[in-house]
């Protein structure tokens, strides 16, 4: 992964770290869960509603003039004396829709890396998964400066256009954009098949997401990526600090010496952060919480393979 950051340009520094080190193992094992189940969703694993060529049985009807004799099934054939073909389901390549959070709390990170440098990691880990067999992958980055589609792309080519995608500009810059609701309404627009969609995001700011997430999983398979820092979780004994929520620009001061404030906000914390979770859950959506600190892509893959059926 650092040789990728490296010849894209964008080596890791003090101020983005980028995702860290990633072990080759760990992304073969991301790749063989992906490619070989994601909920059936991969081609040849999943059920289409259109007849063609593929691996899976349909049905075996009786031989017209102009089949193709190549599909007959010699054994009904023969137990019925009359022609029979088989008529298989189509297989169909898996589009898969990154949807990345570019929002300014992404900038956020007190351990070994912020929450965009591990935003940056799944997006680059899911997009090489999602490019085996010819399947194709497409981004949209929302919350930023920069509001770019990159529609789906077949095979590596797609893995190459996603990360010129995310050198030429998919970096949070401080600059609040397009809303979360509005990346999944233009999902739920741009994809006309049944796909996958991935959306990385700290889920930070107004949840007025819902009622998009609804629509957008009644007709594709989506999984929640969550990103968190423990900093955001609960307050350490420091002092005196001034508080900077980085989505509205608003400030407060605090003492973070009093026991019973630092007990208020992670309780405030905790609630928040269940609710969201419940939101993703009553909309049916899979739902992994991963830490700027640790192994994130270890958790990845085992999310991905505890849910694979």
């Amino acid at each position: 992964m650092i040789r990728v950051l490296k010849a894209l340009g964008t080596e890791p520094t003090a101020d983005r770290p980028g995702p860290g080190p990633v072990s080759e193992g760990l992304l073969k094992a991301l790749e063989l869960t992906v490619a070989r189940r994601v909920d059936g969703l991969l081609a040849g694993d999943h059920r289409s509603s259109l007849l063609g060529r593929g691996t899976e049985l349909a049905q075996v009807r009786p031989y017209v003039p102009g089949d193709d004799v190549r599909l007959i099934d010699w054994n009904v054939t023969a137990r019925t004396t009359e022609p029979h073909v088989r008529v298989h389901l189509a297989e169909r390549v898996l589009v898969t829709w990154i949807v990345l959070d570019l929002s300014p709390s992404m900038t956020f990170g007190t351990a070994t890396r912020r929450k965009a440098d591990v935003a940056l990691g799944v997006t680059l880990a899911v997009g090489h998964a999602a490019t085996v067999r010819g399947n194709r992958v497409g981004l949209v980055g929302f919350g930023g400066s920069a509001e770019r589609v990159l529609p789906p792309t077949q095979g590596r080519a797609g893995l190459v256009g996603l990360l010129l995608a995310l050198r030429e500009g998919h970096e949070p810059d401080g600059t609040a954009g397009m809303p979360l609701a509005q990346a999944l309404t233009r999902v739920a627009g741009a994809a006309r098949q049944r796909a996958l969609v991935v959306v990385v995001s700290d889920f930070r700011g107004p949840r007025d997401w819902r009622r998009a997430l609804l629509r957008l999983a009644g007709r594709h398979q989506v999984v929640a990526m969550e990103i968190r820092d423990r900093r955001e979780q609960a307050l350490e004994p420091v002092g005196t600090l001034w508080l900077v929520d980085p989505e509205s620009g608003n400030e407060l001061q605090v003492d973070t010496n009093d026991g019973a404030l630092r007990r208020r906000f992670a309780e405030a914390a905790a609630a928040e952060r269940a609710t969201v979770a419940h939101d993703l859950a009553s909309a049916g959506v899979a739902h992994a919480v991963l830490s700027t600190d640790g192994d994130w892509l270890r958790d990845l893959a085992l999310f991905l393979r505890r849910h694979r059926r």
